[in-house]
């Protein structure tokens, strides 16, 4: 099953496609378009239906907020195609200038990204109407970073959202990262959330706050339990609620509940045992 939507949300376009090879997709994404910018390519995957919604589009550059497939897919063929470059942190820019592994489910739901150059961010993009400061924001991914439009309310957050209460983490994510880089953000002045999975055009800042709060609080949970001596796999099994897994089934143990909890217990002192 294919999901193909256009929604205009004010001066931006909101594109949103997604792929089922079963039945519903398991998860959608978004790109955004505005003023000559688009934000995000959307997956390989669909990547003949992304063309077709961006004919007609002024596209004169292409942000990318992290290197992940899903966000990335269509970053080459989008830049050949307009003959228009592609901006991104220079970590960013240092993935995408080779092939680079991504395990089964992602090949079956979002499809591989192609090698595209990257220019790196240079600070403020500047469009005809708007200006839009780039924010390094790791957790997520060591990359990933989101773009606020200050005088219209505006936060393009790649993944840096997702939901208010995170039932898992992929096996590379960092709590510790990610709370600093949400505390950071949450300094900013904005309402509108342009998240690439889970947008919000109203009540943004109000939900990643609360995302914030969620994740302090459940990285002090696990530092209670390190603390009083409970080793990682009870603390794990004291904690789990069993919501990750389809996720963990899904991909084959890369996202769990599991990977989150040792996140929290390394703390940024990576002392987490590997195979607990």
């Amino acid at each position: 099953m294919h999901v193909i939507q256009r929604l205009q949300l004010g001066d931006i376009q909101q594109l949103r496609l997604g792929f089922g090879p079963l039945g519903p997709p398991v998860m959608s994404v978004c790109c955004y378009a505005v003023d000559g910018l688009l934000i995000d390519t959307c997956q390989r995957r669909m990547q003949r239906q992304t063309l077709a919604l961006l004919d007609g589009l002024l596209i004169d550059r292409v942000l990318l907020t992290h290197h992940h497939e899903d966000h990335s897919g269509n970053a080459a063929a989008i830049a050949r195609r307009r003959n228009i470059p592609v901006l991104g942190h220079p970590l960013t820019a240092a993935m995408l200038q080779r092939p680079w592994r991504i395990r089964p489910y992602q090949h079956l739901i979002w499809g591989s990204a192609r090698p595209v150059a990257v220019t790196p961010l240079q600070g403020i993009v500047e469009t005809a109407r708007y200006r839009l400061t780039p924010y390094h924001t790791p957790g997520h991914s060591r990359d990933h970073t989101v773009f606020h439009e200050e005088r219209m309310g505006w936060l393009f957050a790649g993944d840096l959202f997702l939901g208010e209460r995170i039932k898992f983490f992929r096996q590379d994510e960092e709590i510790t990262a990610q709370i600093a880089s949400l505390r950071s953000v949450l300094r900013l002045d904005f309402d509108a959330l342009f998240c690439a999975h889970n947008p919000m055009p109203t009540g943004g800042r109000k939900a990643l706050a609360r995302k914030l709060a969620f994740l302090e609080e459940f990285q002090s949970r696990v530092g209670d339990l390190k603390a009083a001596g409970v080793p990682l796999p009870e603390a794990i099994r004291r904690l789990d609620s069993g919501a990750d897994r389809r996720a963990r089934w899904l991909t084959l143990g890369n996202a769990s509940f599991a990977h989150m909890v040792r996140s929290a217990w390394r703390g940024g002192d990576g002392d987490a045992p590997a195979g607990a």
